[in-house]
C-alpha cells in the first residue's frame, strides 16, 4: 500500500452498520470531520489507521468501529452504534444502557424509543433489566399494559398504562411466572373491574396474588370500612399490655392460689375413738333398782 502514501485521500467511505431497531445517534457529518481533523495533511500515506479507530471508538454512542484501506487505497469505515434496552433516570441523571449494561448519555439530537427505568438500580443489575425489558418488548399482553419500571426499597415495580395502580414484582427472578400470575389476575378479574379500585398489584410472592385497594375510589369505602369493624373486634394488646402496667410481674404472672384442701381425719384414729366411747358405754353399770 505504500503506492498510495502520496496520494490525495479523495474518498472516503462511511459505513453504519444496521442494527436491529434502527438507531440515529451518530451522523455521518461528524464522522467525515474526525477523520479530516486527524489527518490535516490529507495524504492517505498520512493517517494514523490505528489511532483514527480508537478514536472513533471512544465516542460514546459507538459499538464498534473498523478502520481500512481497501486495494485502491480509499478509506472505509465501518461503524456500529449501539442500541439503548432502557432509558434510566438515576440520581438525577437520565441516560441509556444498552443490552450489554453499558451506559451511554442521551443526545441532544435524537430521542430512542425505549423503557423508562426510575429508582436505585445497581450497575450489576442492569443486564437483569435488559432481560425483563427484552421480554415485556416481545410479549404483547406485557407491551400492553407496562410502560416503566420503577425500583422502590430494593424492589422492583411495573408500571402500567390503565389506572393507578402498581404490578409488584420485587426482585428479577422468575419473571416469567410472574407476568403470567399477573395476566391471569387480569383475564380473570381485572376485566369486570374498574381499574382504579388498586393501589398496587403484587405478584412477588410464589402462588398467590396481593392486592391493596384504593382508599380514594368511591367503591371501596364500604370493603374498607368492613375491614375496620372487624379490626375492632380483635381484642387490643396495647390496652392488655397497659392495664397490666402497675402490676408486680411476680403477681401478673403467677397462677391465681387453689384452696387449701381440708385435712381428713385418719380412718385409724376415728376407728379408735369410736370403739373407746363404745367401751365406756357398755362398762358402765347399771343402776340399781330399789324396791320397796
Amino acid at each position: 500500500m505504500k503506492r498510495f502514501n502520496s496520494k490525495p485521500m479523495e474518498k472516503v467511505t462511511v459505513n453504519l452498520t444496521k442494527t436491529t431497531h434502527p438507531v440515529y445517534f451518530i451522523d455521518e457529518k461528524d464522522i467525515r470531520e474526525i477523520v479530516k481533523k486527524s489527518n490535516p495533511s490529507k495524504k492517505v500515506g498520512d493517517i494514523n489507521i490505528p489511532e483514527l479507530e480508537k478514536k472513533l471508538n471512544q465516542l460514546p454512542a459507538v459499538d464498534s468501529a473498523n478502520v481500512y484501506l481497501n486495494l485502491n487505497g480509499n478509506l472505509n469505515l465501518d461503524i456500529r452504534q449501539k442500541v439503548p434496552a432502557f432509558r434510566l433516570n438515576k440520581d438525577g441523571r437520565d441516560f441509556y444502557v444498552d443490552t450489554k449494561g453499558v451506559e451511554f448519555p442521551i443526545s441532544k439530537n435524537y430521542s430512542f424509543p425505549c423503557m423508562l427505568v426510575m429508582g436505585d438500580v445497581d450497575k450489576s443489575e442492569y443486564t437483569k433489566v435488559a432481560e425483563l425489558v427484552d421480554k415485556i418488548d416481545k410479549d404483547d399482553f406485557s407491551k400492553k399494559y407496562f410502560i416503566g419500571i420503577s425500583k422502590e426499597k430494593g424492589g422492583y415495580n411495573l408500571l402500567t398504562s390503565q389506572g393507578n395502580y402498581k404490578v409488584e414484582i420485587g426482585d428479577l427472578e422468575n419473571i416469567n411466572l410472574k407476568v403470567k400470575g399477573f395476566k391471569t389476575f387480569v383475564e380473570k378479574f381485572l376485566i369486570y373491574q374498574q381499574p382504579e379500585k388498586y393501589t398496587r398489584i403484587s405478584v412477588k410472592y410464589d402462588n398467590q396474588i396481593v392486592t391493596t385497594l384504593n382508599p380514594h375510589f368511591e367503591e371501596n369505602d364500604s370493603l374498607i370500612n368492613i375491614g375496620k369493624r372487624e379490626m375492632a373486634k380483635v381484642p387490643n394488646l396495647a390496652q392488655q399490655k397497659q392495664s397490666l402496667a402497675g402490676v408486680p410481674k411476680s403477681v401478673r404472672n403467677s397462677a391465681p392460689a387453689k384452696p387449701k384442701p381440708k385435712a381428713e381425719k385418719p380412718k385409724e384414729v376415728v376407728a379408735k375413738k369410736t370403739a373407746e366411747k363404745a367401751a365406756k358405754t357398755t362398762s358402765k353399770p347399771k343402776p340399781k333398782v330399789k324396791i320397796e
